[in-house]
């Protein structure tokens, strides 16, 4: 099973785990089984309602960004790390 690393403002979703252990041939495979089957309260956080990755989300695969890659048909292993980066934006004086 490959690791998702899971960023500190979605850990409330999945009961304060960092990382959640997920089977799957891809980084898609892996996301959805993430979203639907192992913490489904994320799915509104990562997916819009269309099911696309939300545009403020970014997923590497062992520290490369997917948009670059296969995106989400990018096929992984049991020893790959997957990491979830929301964008943050805002600040202020």
């Amino acid at each position: 099973m490959a690791k998702i690393l899971i960023p500190t403002p979605l850990r409330q979703f999945t009961g304060g785990a960092d990382s959640v252990d997920v089977a799957g041939a891809t980084v898609g495979e892996l996301l959805t089984t993430l979203t639907t089957s192992t913490h489904p309260a994320l799915r509104n956080n990562i997916y819009t309602p269309e099911g696309k990755l939300r545009s403020f989300v970014n997923v590497y695969l062992n520290d490369e960004d997917i948009r670059y890659l296969e995106k989400d048909g990018t096929a992984v292993t049991d020893a790959d790390v997957i990491s979830i980066v929301p964008s943050i934006a805002g600040g202020g004086r």
